[in-house]
């Protein structure tokens, strides 16, 4: 029945329209492209997948850690790449205060973290798991990294916890929030309440993550298409309540978790690149004549900005680049503050 369900849902969105929403401010979830006819799969396309907790009912903490686990079965016959939980997910209904969080709170890896590194290794995935963690005499609300063979291989600490967690006796994290080198990129992560501020998301743009995961205790809604744009980087949230979902580096919803679907495992695909409009525009008919189907250019007109992808396992985004002499965003803006620096100087 699973597997039905599964290969159902992913030729609807085979099926659905690949045309692009007109903003930010819709909600239409934008179809994923159709992978590449010989069935082989695209050299830098990840399947991420999330869970929200949403209907989840509440119970012990190792009772909740049954049904994530659970939950996560159900997405392990579509092979995602990496699975993100919720925002401490297996003690979402934790109460108490400071001696609780004492209680459950572990030195990765540890009695939690150990049954999601089990599954992480069953099914050769990375595991994003949102845990108490301890270090000394401090403790942290944080997202511990599981490799595919079910070792720690890095934790973020949430830097901005609310005041309601630091009278439990979490500490804030680090300022500077880690990248980690997975098989497939550079990813890093930020939790629930560090939405509110720039600093983290901006200094993991600046960093190279190029898919930034977001578990938290809400739905995060369409602050999280702005960040995803904004920092041009994939975003995928993890939500004990409300949507989880995925924006691409555009912005664009690509899918949702409701009320049909409790968790969400799709593909992207991080061999694109976000550049300005003007003047390159001139090349891409040159770009289509020469390359046809194997690259796929979309552009936002309003905004003037063009996404270039390569749709072919021998395409390289970077090489296309540099044949026709095209900057990315991020090289257009480095050159003009370093223009305006050399008048100023």
């Amino acid at each position: 029945m699973i597997e039905s369900k599964n290969a159902n849902r992913r030729q609807f969105l085979h099926r659905a329209s690949l045309g692009v929403g007109a903003g930010l401010a819709s909600q239409t979830v934008q179809a994923v492209p159709a992978p590449v006819e010989t069935g082989r799969r695209l050299p830098r396309e990840v399947w991420v997948a999330a869970v929200s907790q949403e209907g989840m009912p509440g119970g012990t903490p190792d009772a909740v850690t049954g049904m994530l686990i659970e939950r996560m079965e159900e997405i392990a016959p579509m092979k995602p790449d990496i699975i993100c939980l919720p925002e401490l997910a297996s003690f979402s209904n934790l109460g108490g205060g400071r001696s609780e969080v004492e209680r459950v709170a572990e030195k990765p890896p540890g009695p939690f973290s150990s049954r999601f590194a089990d599954f992480a290794h069953k099914h050769r995935c990375y595991v994003f798991c949102g845990l108490y963690t301890r270090d000394s005499d401090r403790y942290y609300n944080a997202m511990v990294l599981l490799d595919r063979q079910g070792q720690v291989s890095g934790e973020y600490r949430k830097m901005h916890p609310t005041e309601g967690e630091m009278k439990k006796g979490v500490s804030p994290g680090p300022s500077e929030p880690p990248v980690f080198e997975t098989d497939f990129g550079k990813i890093g992560g930020q939790i629930c309440f560090d939405i509110e501020w720039q600093d983290g998301w901006e200094k993991l743009q600046k960093a190279g993550a190029e898919i930034v995961f977001w578990p938290s205790a809400f739905g995060g809604g369409q602050k999280l298409n702005m960040l995803a744009n904004l920092n041009r980087y994939v975003v995928v949230s993890s939500t004990q309540k409300g949507a989880s979902r995925v924006c691409d580096i555009s912005g664009e919803t690509l899918a949702l978790t409701g009320r049909w679907d409790r968790s969400l495992c799709i593909p992207v695909n991080l061999e694109k690149v976000f550049i300005h409009t003007w003047p390159y525009a001139e090349r891409f008919g040159d770009m289509r004549k020469k390359y046809g189907q194997d690259i796929r250019i979309v552009t936002f007109h309003d905004e003037e900005w063009t996404i270039i992808e390569s749709r072919a396992p021998d395409v390289s985004v970077a090489e296309v680049l540099q044949e026709y002499d095209i900057r990315t965003y991020e090289q257009m803006i480095r050159d003009a503050d370093a223009a305006r620096a050399n008048l100023g100087s």
